[in-house]
């Protein structure tokens, strides 16, 4: 449903975008991270029509974003960093404004709004002003918005910055059922643990082209090992410890990094030998944080 080749594009002469490729099918949803400046947004902007590529081909539903703009706007919803409401009127005539703007007649428009209002539940505040509402539900009705005409494409550019942990859950599982519907879905965020929640795949984008690519499990996989993380009674007996084991002082913790269950039992063997007693242990996955900070030089 997204196929992006070869994309470019730059501004004053430096290259933002410097020969990006991205494909979402049908119903899945990819990723895309990257620091501040990585060219996540102009991506989306390109994809959404609203900025004109450089170079490379970027098809959107099988339509050209250049030659079937047209087109491409019919079968995408787009929701921004910002929410774009209007805050006095109420969430029913913010919905039905825009599906007279979509093109919708006054009851299809008034039918629509209902549907939505219900399955993003927000039929109780339906009658009150925007204003009112909380960050979590302003967010929720933004997303209702871009879904009047039940686009088969989504973009969602950051769609839970500023929302609390609550107003993040909401979002999620009101993302979680549009994937359900088979709605493919384009998502940027900084918040990594979004991503490793919400996508099937994940691309990391650094400097305006694509570091990695892949599930969240095998990016984790490729940039390092597990680790497993010693406690000790105190800081003489961490010092007692790295003089036995090959790992990283963290307080009165020390971090090893190992490979299966032979490394771990080897390090606890070395412990065992040398009389030093463990307070705790744990084995710690890599996480997409380690993959992010791994590929992009640690800019967030």
């Amino acid at each position: 449903m997204i196929e992006v080749e070869g994309l470019r594009k730059a501004f004053g002469g430096r290259p933002v975008l410097d020969g990006v490729d991205l494909h979402v099918p049908r119903g899945r949803m990819l990723a895309l991270l990257g620091p501040n400046g990585a060219g996540k947004t102009t991506a989306v902007r390109i994809m959404a029509t609203l900025l004109r590529p450089d170079g490379g081909d970027v098809r959107i539903g099988g339509h050209d974003v250049i030659r079937d703009a047209a087109r491409v706007r019919r079968v995408i919803g787009l929701t921004g960093q910002q929410v774009a409401l209007d805050a006095v009127l109420t969430g029913h005539e913010n919905l039905v404004m825009m599906g007279r703007l979509f093109g919708l007649g006054t009851k299809a428009a008034r039918r629509r709004a209902g549907e939505l209002l219900e399955r993003f539940d927000l039929t109780e505040a339906a009658s009150r002003p925007v204003k009112t509402y909380s960050g979590g539900m302003k967010r929720r009705l933004d997303l209702s918005i871009s879904l009047v005409t039940s686009p088969p494409v989504l973009f969602l550019d950051e769609p839970t910055t500023g929302l609390d942990p609550r107003g993040r859950s909401e979002v999620w599982d009101v993302v979680r059922g549009l994937l359900a519907d088979g709605t493919s879905i384009l998502l940027t965020t900084q918040y990594l643990d979004e991503a490793d929640q919400l996508a099937d795949r994940v691309a990391v984008i650094s400097d305006g082209r694509i570091v990695a690519e892949g599930t969240a499990d095998e990016l984790k996989q490729a940039v390092g090992s597990e680790r497993l993380e010693l406690a000790f009674a105190g800081p003489e007996v961490v010092r007692r410890a790295q003089r036995v084991v090959d790992g990283v002082a963290a307080g009165r913790g020390i971090s090893v990094p190992v490979e299966g269950a032979k490394d771990i039992k080897q390090v606890l063997d070395r412990l065992d030998e040398a009389a030093i007693d463990v307070a705790g242990i744990a084995l710690a996955k890599p996480t997409l944080d380690d993959v992010f900070l791994t590929l992009t030089g640690g800019l967030r």
